[in-house]
């Protein structure tokens, strides 16, 4: 991976915008089920490093979509990348950014570090993301997009080898129970497809709702939540290798039992007005934040 300084100082004030929005305060939850294979960041907590202030100010830019601001403190975006060492020069590849929350940050922060942003999609459906493009070409119009996973030989995909980090947030749970595939998994494939995609020494970032090691887990297949135990099985077979945990995502308050699965808590709410204040108190899923490595 590319892991030279760069001049930060020369595009982290390109990249405020203005600065009008307020980076939200992180509340990292700390603590969680001591079966589970949390292990200690790569760097520690608190170091800066060259691309922080870069990073700080794709945050805080002011293009960002209040409503996403606002979820900054479920999400811990700069704790969260910082954890994956998601630099400005690197090619970083999105797995289904869905309406654009990640690719809100990302795109920009890595267009002007010098680096490639692909936003991977299942069906390549782009639709949010060209929205995005055509409200704001000079700051999104550099994203490349591709199919994940690419079923077909005629879909585009990211050509092999070429990403330094691949990002999938709260997706795996969705390869598991075959979404958009007549429920059936493709998780073997979606691992194996995002391996090829990686450079030797390359990242893999997974945040994903965390269900308890001790549940059943037929409730993979229906409740939104995956256990690590399932995720680090799914990729070290596939050949990564494990690096680390992080709990900055953690939510103790989240049982993972709800009634109408993970879409019972915010930002979904699927019951409605019913117990809805709750929910709310309760706030988003408690999240596993896992990092790999594709050997060298």
């Amino acid at each position: 991976m590319l892991r030279q300084s760069l001049p930060i100082a020369l595009f982290a004030t390109a990249l405020a915008f203005g600065g009008g929005a307020v980076l939200a305060q992180h509340q990292g939850q700390g603590g969680h089920d001591a079966a589970q294979p949390h292990q200690a960041m790569s760097h520690q907590a608190g170091e800066h490093r060259p691309w922080h202030d870069a990073l700080h100010s794709a945050i805080r830019a002011d293009t960002r979509t209040p409503a996403n601001v606002a979820r900054d403190r479920y999400r811990h975006p700069f704790e969260t990348l910082s954890f994956f060492d998601v630099e400005p020069d690197d090619t970083v590849v999105e797995i289904w950014p869905g309406g654009g929350w990640y690719t809100e940050i990302l795109a920009p922060y890595i267009k002007q570090g010098g680096g490639t942003y692909y936003a991977a999609s299942l069906g390549n459906r782009q639709d949010a993301l060209q929205r995005l493009q055509a409200a704001n070409a000079g700051l999104y119009g550099d994203i490349r997009f591709a199919a994940f996973p690419a079923f077909e030989a005629s879909e585009p995909s990211v050509p092999d080898g070429t990403a330094d980090v691949v990002l999938t947030f709260r997706n795996v749970h969705n390869f598991q129970m075959g979404y958009q595939r007549d429920s059936q998994p493709y998780s073997e494939e979606a691992f194996r497809q995002m391996f090829a995609m990686l450079k030797p020494g390359g990242t893999l970032g997974i945040v994903d709702h965390r269900l308890p090691e001790d549940a059943d887990s037929e409730r993979e297949r229906t409740s939104g939540y995956i256990k690590v135990s399932t995720v680090r099985r799914l990729a070290e077979a596939a050949g990564f290798r494990f690096v680390g945990a992080s709990e900055v995502n953690a939510n103790p308050q989240d049982s993972a039992d709800w009634p109408n699965g993970v879409w019972t808590l915010p930002p979904r709410l699927a019951r409605g007005d019913q117990d809805r204040d709750r929910y709310l108190a309760i706030g988003e899923s408690d999240r596993m934040t896992l990092r790999f490595v594709r050997p060298e």
